[in-house]
């Protein structure tokens, strides 16, 4: 097995797309973040409301900026002019679960992106959480599914 990120001489290196079709790609990627019953107690009308304000609408601008700035905070990614990037954020008993997608037409895909927006959403709720409470715990990040170039992947 070769690494797609190491050169014949073994350095570092951005792959190569210039040859690759442009297709549809999207990306589907979830964050499970783990609230304790005081942050829980702050849920009113499907968000959480705390001082620094509604956490839920911060964190999808938090992460829809995150999943911007994908190439600058990961070292061999492209730069991507996403075309959509979109949350849902769910609280399921004492979890709530964030889901990015991303999608664009490109010739590389959109996985790193939806998982750094899921991933800064988390992180938003923690900061904006921890005031009530330090036992928040962000238990997962992974990709659900993604679609277009050479193969479609669907978690389970």
């Amino acid at each position: 097995m070769s690494f797609t990120h190491l050169d014949e001489q073994a350095n570092p290196t951005m792959v190569d797309v210039g040859d690759k079709a442009v297709t549809r790609r999207t990306a589907t990627a979830r964050s499970v973040v783990r609230l304790p019953e005081a942050v829980l107690a702050a849920l009113q009308d499907g968000d959480i409301r705390t001082k620094k304000g509604p956490v839920f609408h911060t964190a999808i601008i938090a992460g829809t900026m995150g999943a911007k700035k994908t190439s600058e905070l990961i070292p061999f990614c492209h730069p991507l002019g996403l075309d959509s990037c979109k949350f849902q954020i769910e609280v399921i008993e004492d979890r709530v679960q964030i889901d990015c997608t991303c999608a664009l037409e490109a010739k590389t895909g959109v996985e790193m992106e939806a998982l750094t927006g899921a991933t800064i959403a988390a992180l938003t709720v923690y900061d904006m959480c921890k005031a009530l409470s330090h036992e928040i715990v962000i238990e997962e990040t992974r990709l659900l599914k993604k679609t277009g170039g050479k193969s479609d992947f669907q978690g389970k």
